[in-house]
């Protein structure tokens, strides 16, 4: 497996065996003692969605879901000076008419770290672990009036797809419909 990263010119990568560097931050495969810093940028996220009331995992499933018997999501970290600074987390999506793809269900770059390159460098990361597991592609959401983000995922070439709306049920209402 290839990894890259950044010397202090951004656009001059070169290659190591375990992590990318860019400007003394480093991208490394989340470990299981980084649940609870993710778990803040979680929230810092949710507080930037307007959703922050929607946060039911609690850090032991967080654990659990990543680090435990049958882990369901990996993530990369960026880490400068031993603090995390953005991640990006995904797991396999199995599509029916595309087949395996990495679905990336959070990218976020602490507020005070945005504008940096980090993002791109997490992105950048995220697309090669694409390429190296063989998928057929990656897909995530991102919320119509996110303009930033928008912008980020315009500069790659991806499509944003009009027209979908999500859908889900929680386990009370799962609970609810099978009791009735």
């Amino acid at each position: 497996m290839i990894e890259f990263y950044y010397r202090n010119q951004p656009d001059i990568p070169f290659y190591t065996n375990n992590y990318i560097s860019y400007y003394n931050m480093n991208i490394r495969v989340a470990r299981k003692e980084d649940c609870t810093r993710l778990l803040e940028l979680v929230h810092e996220l949710a507080l930037f969605e307007k959703a922050l009331q929607e946060i039911t995992v609690t850090l032991t499933e967080f654990e659990d879901a990543g680090f435990g018997e049958q882990p369901v999501w990996k993530a990369f970290v960026a880490e400068a000076g031993g603090i995390i600074h953005g991640f990006g987390l995904y797991y396999t999506r199995y599509s029916t008419w595309k087949g395996c793809r990495l679905y990336l269900e959070d990218l976020l770059v602490t507020k005070e770290m945005r504008g940096k390159g980090i993002g791109k460098i997490l992105f950048d990361r995220l697309i090669e672990e694409t390429i190296e597991k063989g998928y057929n592609g990656m897909t995530w959401q991102v919320l119509d009036w996110n303009e930033p983000a928008l912008n980020f995922y315009k500069k790659y070439n991806s499509y944003i797809e009009a027209g979908w709306l999500n859908a889900s049920l929680n386990t009370n209402k799962c609970i609810a419909y099978r009791d009735k």
